[in-house]
């Protein structure tokens, strides 16, 4: 019996170790997510910081888990909840701000998180699971997915690790190519599949699938630029090497382009943590390796962005970046919980960064939400989603 105790005891003392630390240092990373509970509505918008000139308020509230946005055919917004299998759409029909509509548009999905629709004679939506890329009929006028059609396997993923996948068509003349985006099953190591850590590329009209960009841990959201019409993603960095290292990223993908993971991160600094291999040369240089495009503080967890377009915006603030930073888990100091400004010219170079948003993470530490994705709408309209208070935010330029 005392032996039994013992080991009990000292399970429970790895665990809390384990706990504690937060991950394993070479292996499977976990990724918390917030299980899809709703938190209090009331008062939750106090406490909030704004630049002047914008007010915010909850469009849609009860939305668990509220993802990646898409705006369907009909202007309803399409909000993905990877821990309900389900996608809603919101509705406001009467301009009022808030949407009073709320409905159902796929259930029973296996943790569906990119969404992407097409509307050449009629209108399909895109949906990519965890375990592959999907399509379905859409009827605007019902808001209703139907005939779900599985188009491509996809390596599975579950909420302990990186289980999102994200999807963008390219920009014309490649508009018939979907980038898909697949997290590595691991803080860092040598994959053993081939399709993770990178982003894939799917033709629609062939069924086949090419791989475009390598050594993304974890690329989640996926933008086009305005001008340019490059791909953009905001990329998670490594846990393990303490608060301030290494940093996330924002990069400009470039086909056949290798972007460094396991071994590299940031500006090509090489992980002699986990690669202890001797090189003849740098491993970590161009045009072997291509470095991040924009830094950003280790543990923020960007997530969704967008380019702020020309109608309705001050033109100094026309094409930069609008970048939810969804927060830390891991860090002795908590850091992110916030939307940040970054400033760039019209061809994407970085010209600084500032806050936008701030109040998700509050001065006595309670989180009362995380942003996820953000659409900057001509006008001067923003909608972000939140996927721990399960809202999506309306921000207005007034």
């Amino acid at each position: 019996m005392k032996k039994s105790l013992i080991i009990i005891g000292c399970l429970l003392l790895v665990i809390a170790i384990a706990a504690a630390i937060g991950y394993e240092k070479y292996g499977p990373i976990k990724v918390p997510g917030d299980g899809g509970e709703l938190v209090e509505i009331e008062g939750l918008l106090e406490g909030f910081t704004l630049p002047a000139g914008f007010t915010m308020s909850v469009y849609a509230d009860g939305i668990a888990d509220a993802r990646v946005m898409e705006f369907g055919p009909s202007g309803e917004i399409l909000v993905s909840q990877p821990s309900k299998g389900t996608i809603t759409a919101i509705v406001d029909r009467d301009g009022d701000g808030k949407a009073e509509i709320k409905t159902i548009v796929a259930s029973g999905l296996t943790l569906p998180h990119g969404l992407a629709f097409r509307c050449d004679t009629e209108c399909v939506l895109y949906v990519a699971e965890t375990d592959g890329l999907y399509v379905f009929d859409y009827d605007a006028a019902t808001m209703k997915a139907t005939n779900r059609t599985k188009l491509l396997e996809l390596p599975r993923g579950s909420t302990g690790t990186h289980f999102t996948r994200s999807i963008a068509f390219m920009p014309y003349p490649d508009h018939d190519t979907l980038l898909v985006s697949i997290g590595s099953s691991c803080n860092v190591c040598d994959e053993s599949d081939s399709r993770r850590a990178k982003v894939l590329a799917y033709d629609v009209k062939t069924g086949e699938m090419s791989e475009f960009a390598s050594g993304l841990r974890n690329a989640v959201f996926i933008v086009t630029h305005p001008v340019t019409g490059d791909m953009w993603v905001t990329e998670m960095g490594r846990d393990g090497l303490g608060d301030d290292i290494p940093p996330d990223e924002i990069n400009i993908l470039k086909e056949g382009a290798n972007y460094g993971w396991p071994i590299c991160y940031g500006k090509n600094i090489h992980d002699t943590a986990f690669d202890k291999k001797t090189y003849i040369r740098n491993p970590c240089m161009e045009p072997f390796e291509i470095g991040s495009h924009i830094d950003i503080p280790a543990h923020s967890a960007p997530l969704g962005f967008a380019f702020v377009p020309e109608e309705g915006w001050d033109e100094n603030m026309w094409y930069d970046a609008l970048v939810a930073y969804h927060g830390s888990w891991n860090r002795s100091v908590p850091t992110g919980y916030k939307i940040v400004r970054m400033k760039l010219d019209a061809h994407g170079a970085y010209q600084g960064v500032e806050d936008f948003i701030t109040g998700w993470l509050r001065p006595d530490g309670t989180k009362v939400g995380r942003p996820v994705d953000i659409k900057a709408m001509p006008g001067g309209t923003i909608f972000i989603s939140d996927d721990h208070a399960g809202v999506v935010y309306r921000v207005v330029k007034r």
